[in-house]
Parts: C-alpha cells; sequence; structure tokens
C-alpha cells in the first residue's frame, strides 16, 4: 500500500509533469499574442470580432465546457459508483439539446454581446440590466471559485506538492496566467486556447480509452466484468441506484440535480456569450451542433475511463489516494504509461483550468463593462476604447478576486459551489431568458421577480442544505461532506443538496405572476425582437453599433 500512495503522492516524475505545463503556457501564450495585434474594439474584445466558424466555435465551446471536473469527476465517479456516476455525463450532454433548440440561434439572431442585452431588449434597461448582470456575475463567480479552489488540490496531485502554501502557489499561478490570456487576448486569445486544449483533452482521453480497451482485447463487456470483479460493490456497478436509490431523498435529490444541469447549461454565461464570437445564426447553430458531437463523444470516452480505472487500478487504491475520487483518471494514466503518460495527463490538466477560468473571466469583465459601466453608469456614452479599458480593469481585479476566493475556498466542497452555479443559471436566468424570447406579455417586473427570486431562493435553500451543515460523518473517513463539519452546529431544513427542483419552477411561477401583475409591457418591441431573433435582419448591423 505505501508504494499506491507513494505514486499517488509523487505521481510519477514531477518535473516532467511542469515542464509539459511550462511549455503549454509559453506555446499558448505565444499564440494568445499573435492573434491579439492590432487595436482592439468592443466588438474585438468581447466576441474576437465575430470571426470564427461553426466549427471553430463548437471546439472553443467544448473546451470551454469540457472543465477537470468533467474529466476527473466524472471518471472518478464512474470509477467508485459506476452507472450513476455515467448519469453525470447524460445529464451534461442532454442540456445542450436545450440550448441547440431553444436559445442557441435565437439570441445569436439579437445581435447583442452579453445576456444583459437579451433580457434588456425590450424592457426597462437599468433595472433589467442590473439585475442580470447581478445573476451572471454570481454564476460566474460561484463556477470560477469552484474552479480555482480545485486548482490547488488539483494540480497539487499531479505535481507531488505537499502543504497548503505550495497549493495556494499555485492558485495564484493559475489566476495570473488567466489574466494575462484574457487581457492580452481578449475573446480571440481565449477562444484560441479552449480550442487547444478541447483537442489536446479529447485526444488524450481517446489514447486512454483506446489503451484501456486493448489491455481487455477490445472487448468492453470484458472490460465492464473485470471492474465488477475488482470492484467490492460487485454487479451493483452496472445497475441503477448505487448512489442514488438508497432512499426516497437521494432519489429525489438526483432529479433536482438532473434539472440543474440539464437547464442551468443553457443559461450559463461564458457559455451564452460564445454564441456571439460566429458572424451568422447558421454558425451559431453548427457551432452547437460541433459542441454537441464532442462534448457527446468525450462523455462516452470517460465510461471507458471510469470503469477502466475500476479494473486497472482498484476502488482501494484510487479512495486511499490524495484527492480520492478525482485520482481515478491520473492513477490509470499512470498505470498503463507511466511518467510519460502521466506527464501528458498533467499538463492537459493545467490546460484545462486555464481555459475554462479564462472563459469565465472574460465573461465576467464583458458583463460589468458592457452591462454595468457602460449602460448602467454610462447610461450607453462610453466609447468603445472606454469599455475595452474597463473591461481590461475588470478581468485584473476579477482575477485577483478569484485567486484570494479560490485561497479562501480551497479545502471546501467544490461539488457544491459547481452545482450552485449551475442552479442559479437553471433558476434566474433560463426562465427569464425563455420568457424574453417566447411570451409577448412579460415585462420588466416579471424579469426582476424571476431574476432576484430564481437568485435568492437558490442561496436560500443551499444555505438551509445538507451541503453547508447537518451531514454525518462518513464512518470510513471520519469526514463530512457538508461545509460546516461541527456535527454541533447543524441549522439544515432543507433535506436536498441541489434546490433546483424547488427553484427553477419558483423563478418561472414568479416571472408570470410578475407579468401578470403589471400592465407595463411592449408589443411593437416584442414584435421588432420576435423577428430579429427569428431571422436575424438587423442583428449584423446592431452589433457594429456597439
Amino acid at each position: 500500500m505505501s508504494s499506491v500512495v507513494h505514486t499517488a503522492q509523487s505521481v510519477g516524475n514531477p518535473a516532467l509533469n511542469i515542464g509539459i505545463f511550462a511549455l503549454f503556457v509559453a506555446v499558448t501564450l505565444g499564440i494568445v499574442i499573435k492573434v491579439a495585434s492590432g487595436k482592439k474594439t468592443a466588438a474585438e474584445y468581447y466576441t474576437g470580432g465575430a470571426a470564427f466558424s461553426g466549427r471553430q466555435n463548437g471546439i472553443a465551446i467544448a473546451g470551454d465546457y469540457l472543465s477537470a471536473a468533467s474529466f476527473l469527476g466524472i471518471a472518478g465517479a464512474i470509477a467508485l459508483q459506476g452507472y450513476d456516476g455515467f448519469l453525470y455525463s447524460i445529464g451534461f450532454l442532454v442540456a445542450w439539446l436545450v440550448a441547440l433548440l431553444l436559445v442557441a440561434e435565437l439570441m445569436r439572431n439579437t445581435g447583442r454581446f452579453t445576456m444583459a442585452d437579451v433580457l434588456s431588449f425590450r424592457l426597462r434597461q437599468r433595472p433589467v440590466r442590473i439585475a442580470a448582470a447581478t445573476s451572471a456575475l454570481a454564476v460566474s463567480f460561484f463556477y470560477l471559485l469552484a474552479q480555482m479552489a480545485g486548482a490547488g488540490g488539483l494540480v497539487s496531485l499531479l505535481l507531488g506538492l505537499d502543504g497548503r502554501v505550495a497549493q495556494y502557489i499555485v492558485i495564484a499561478v493559475v489566476g495570473v496566467v488567466m489574466i494575462g490570456y484574457v487581457m492580452i487576448g481578449g475573446m480571440k486569445g481565449t477562444t484560441w486556447v479552449q480550442m487547444i486544449k478541447a483537442v489536446l483533452l479529447i485526444a488524450a482521453t481517446f489514447i486512454i480509452t483506446v489503451w484501456t480497451l486493448g489491455k481487455f482485447g477490445f472487448d468492453f463487456s470484458t472490460l465492464l466484468q473485470a471492474a465488477v470483479d475488482r470492484s467490492p460493490e460487485g454487479s451493483k456497478m452496472l445497475d441503477p441506484g448505487l448512489r442514488y436509490g438508497k432512499n426516497g431523498t437521494t432519489k429525489l435529490d438526483f432529479i433536482s440535480l438532473g434539472l440543474a444541469l440539464v437547464l442551468g447549461t443553457a443559461g450559463l454565461p461564458h457559455v451564452l456569450i460564445r454564441f456571439y464570437t460566429v458572424p451568422t445564426s447558421k454558425q451559431a447553430r453548427k457551432s452547437v451542433e460541433w459542441a454537441i458531437w464532442l462534448i457527446g463523444g468525450f462523455y462516452l470516452l470517460t465510461l471507458v475511463v471510469g470503469y477502466g480505472a475500476a479494473a486497472l487500478v482498484g476502488p482501494e487504491r484510487i479512495k486511499a489516494a490524495p484527492g480520492a475520487a478525482n485520482s481515478a483518471a491520473p492513477l490509470l494514466a499512470y498505470e498503463l504509461g507511466g511518467s510519460p503518460l502521466l506527464g501528458i495527463i498533467s499538463g492537459i490538466a493545467f490546460a484545462t483550468i486555464l481555459a475554462v477560468v479564462a472563459g469565465l473571466t472574460i465573461t465576467t469583465s464583458a458583463t460589468f463593462a458592457h452591462d454595468i459601466y457602460n449602460q448602467v453608469i454610462r447610461r450607453g456614452e462610453a466609447t468603445p476604447g472606454e469599455e475595452v479599458r474597463v473591461a481590461r480593469m475588470a478581468a485584473l481585479v476579477g482575477g485577483v478576486v478569484a485567486i484570494v476566493g479560490g485561497i479562501l475556498a480551497y479545502g471546501q466542497n467544490i461539488a457544491f459551489l459547481v452545482a450552485l452555479a449551475f442552479a442559479v443559471a437553471a433558476s434566474a436566468n433560463l426562465p427569464t431568458i425563455l420568457y424574453s424570447l417566447f411570451w409577448k406579455r412579460f415585462n420588466t417586473r416579471g424579469a426582476l421577480w424571476s431574476i432576484y427570486g430564481g437568485l435568492g431562493s437558490t442561496l436560500i435553500l443551499i444555505l438551509f442544505s445538507p451541503v453547508v451543515s447537518g451531514k454525518p460523518a462518513d464512518p470510513k473517513t471520519g469526514l463530512s461532506t457538508s461545509m460546516i463539519t461541527n456535527p454541533a452546529i447543524d441549522f439544515h431544513w432543507f433535506p436536498l443538496d441541489n434546490p433546483g427542483i424547488v427553484s427553477i419552477p419558483l423563478a418561472f411561477f414568479l416571472g408570470w405572476l410578475g407579468s401578470v401583475t403589471s400592465k407595463e409591457y411592449n408589443a411593437a418591441k416584442y414584435a421588432e425582437m420576435e423577428v430579429r431573433s427569428l431571422t436575424g435582419a438587423g442583428a449584423h448591423n446592431q452589433a457594429l453599433e456597439h
């Protein structure tokens, strides 16, 4: 067992891992500097001049969406929980059908930069922009916090770093490099980083998949049987219910989590902003199609990686390693190819964190500069140059906040932060987006009630849920999965980990109630928005005006 733990801690050759990471940073920074040459208008900074093709944007979306949690977290969940772990992959993939059918093309056709542009198109500008920007910043902050906090533990696992100081340094390095990407390259540079990362991550996962299947004669059934034989859960690894079938609460919790995952993706600000980086609505639709194929293919690969880790590494070794479930894929890579393959995985893990964090940072900086500074504070009078300067300053400040927040949140329940981001997006953003696009009677009061009601109810229910207090310690590890680990402090009364099953319908109801109790709505403006969203007429000229 000591050799196993040592392998997990040192992770092969940390010097090789650091070298690969340094090479990736050097190459991508060079690309960012090259593509970012020339003066930046607001359109260049926010959308890369809408110059990317549907295929390029689809690859970038995959790079933005496939975070380290997708690679390490889902693979580990499958390795330990079997079928129930794969349900995360299904939820994340199905979510893109909502984005494709209801959001992507229509939002691109409005010709705007941010989610607040769409929501305020036919409503009162200032209150709706403030509400939409608040929601967008909340989602981005929690998502960003999860990535930054996870960076310390993840990279420490891959590089063999010990001690909190070293992990804090890793968080700071990730933040500094991310700030450089965004401030230098804007959306164009960030998009290229995401494309490179997507290709590397999918290629590396494909190699591990083929290598793993080769160990079992390319017979998936044999691989599954080996996983069943090595797991203490036995054949339950192939059946639903290992994690979410213990009682009625866990089943209801899975439904709630599934609603948040499936509906939250179409409301994530860093995903929505990517629809504006293509020149036409057709390319926006094509970019989502590319993203679906790439993301779907990747999640199928995680099925082999997860069960492969269960078969070749074993659940006991995975649980004993630093990072527990998150160590499944790295340990499998070490089992297959030793230090060289693990070094490649380490570099790609770095790339994954950087690409996702850069996408979140460009979104928060655009939201602050365009929606809050220009439209609310300056009432639309700021010049494009001023917007870009403020956006860069916002990226710098946001990066510092992310670094500090990541350090403060290190060691906390990262799954809670990610789930919170999806729950807020599904509750506060998506109902308002759908009402704005499809309901003529929708008005400012409905938008404000929907956004603030969805945001507030999500935060309150999470605060009083078991993820904050109330979960007993695991008898095997002695650890609690609640944020507050002191069993004497228990103030939870909401029984579910994720509030989506309550907060999402509540936000839809509040949007309807607010609208029908107010007579203020602009039918002519809705007609204009409907024509624009369905046909794209005027979208290009309107985008150029900004």
